[in-house]
């Protein structure tokens, strides 16, 4: 919601431009963090309780960031509100895990991405029209306001997916013991890394195309917010697609090659837009491309990777979070001290990832 603020917000915290975007980072490595400490717990006390736990944590830190007086404050409220939502991305998953198997789950995890897909399609849009009537603090006031009843939503409607006789035991060295046999299991990391790195190829575009496309390319917030929304559009309309073909006409596996390749070719023609200075429809075209293959790699690749690790759902969730968010995070900031004034960082992140990506799923496995 708050991606077409950023110019102003850069202004008016009298901060540069990568320190803004250091905001987006933070969250997106509080997020992986989160994630370690959810999961695991949630397997040995549940997932109702964790959950709690994290989105009161998001609703304090969504209100702090309203009132933060620097980017230095507004920095620390974003880690605290990221430490809360990590709770949200992992036990979604471990939730689905725990209630559906094999193609049934991809399935579902395509069924997620439609909820998901809403939310870049109308946050933006959402964002960049309230802009026009207050500031971007009156943004993070609005998260405050819509985590409150969706906590409540939460803990008055929401069972226990995972019951006592499940779970396991309370113990520091046996989460040790889980995540440790997960960093063995080549089959779960070459599918968490693929989804990793076209994650880190998508956060390429969130984290620099507010300043690309604004300030190199001229378009307002609200024509920004309608760009960012199509874009949103088509992870939603292709995790449909997905979730129709898987088992029908298409294996997972099968989907996450065609998809990573097609990514790997949008990067590819970004890259070239951004150099050659070509056209902004054009450019837009191959950005369409790349994000919207989001859609498809997500749930075909978690499916994957979870569909032998029931019985420790939560921590296979939360290291797939750890390394998707974290090598999200890396790659926006490696970009931002790439410098701006330029469109070729964001496209040479995106097309590197997302190329990375295909040439780990297409690894042999020994």
């Amino acid at each position: 919601m708050y991606l077409p603020a950023m110019p102003n917000m850069s202004r008016q915290l009298h901060a540069s431009g990568p320190v803004i975007q250091l905001t987006l980072t933070v969250f997106v490595i509080g997020l992986a963090v989160g994630q370690v400490l959810a999961g695991p717990l949630s397997d040995m006390w549940g997932r109702r309780r964790p959950l709690l736990a994290g989105m009161a944590l998001y609703v304090a830190g969504s209100a702090w960031c309203a009132l933060a007086p620097g980017a230095g404050q507004l920095i620390g409220a974003r880690i605290v509100q990221s430490l809360g939502a990590a709770a949200g991305a992992v036990l979604a998953r471990a939730i689905v895990r725990d209630l559906f198997e094999g193609t049934a789950m991809t399935r579902f995890f395509s069924a997620l991405m439609l909820v998901n897909g809403v939310a870049p399609i109308a946050a933006p849009v959402i964002g960049g029209q309230l802009l026009t009537v207050a500031t971007w603090r009156a943004v993070f006031a609005v998260l405050a306001a819509a985590g409150a009843p969706l906590l409540l939503a939460v803990a008055a409607g929401l069972p226990e997916s995972l019951p006592a006789p499940r779970r396991q035991p309370a113990r520091l060295h046996q989460v040790a013991r889980s995540l440790a046999g997960l960093a063995r299991d080549r089959r779960y990391l070459q599918y968490v890394l693929a989804a990793a790195l076209m994650f880190a190829a998508t956060f390429a575009y969130i984290s620099g195309s507010s300043f690309v496309l604004q300030q190199d390319y001229g378009l307002t917030a609200q024509q920004f917010s309608l760009v960012f929304a199509v874009n949103g559009l088509g992870i939603m309309l292709l995790g449909q697609a997905s979730g129709y073909l898987v088992g029908r006409a298409a294996t997972e596996r099968t989907l996450l090659r065609v998809s990573l390749a097609a990514a790997s070719l949008g990067g590819l023609g970004v890259l070239l837009c951004a150099a050659l200075d070509l056209p902004l429809p054009l450019l837009l075209a191959c950005l369409f491309v790349v994000v919207s293959m989001l859609g498809v790699v997500l749930p075909n690749a978690t499916s994957l990777a979870m569909s032998a690790h029931g019985s420790a759902a939560g921590a296979a969730s939360s290291l797939q979070g750890l390394l998707q968010f974290l090598v999200g995070g890396l790659a926006a900031s490696a970009m931002g001290l790439a410098g701006q004034g330029t469109a070729v960082p964001m496209a040479a992140t995106m097309f590197a990832c997302a190329a990375a990506a295909l040439a780990i799923l297409l690894t042999r496995r020994h």
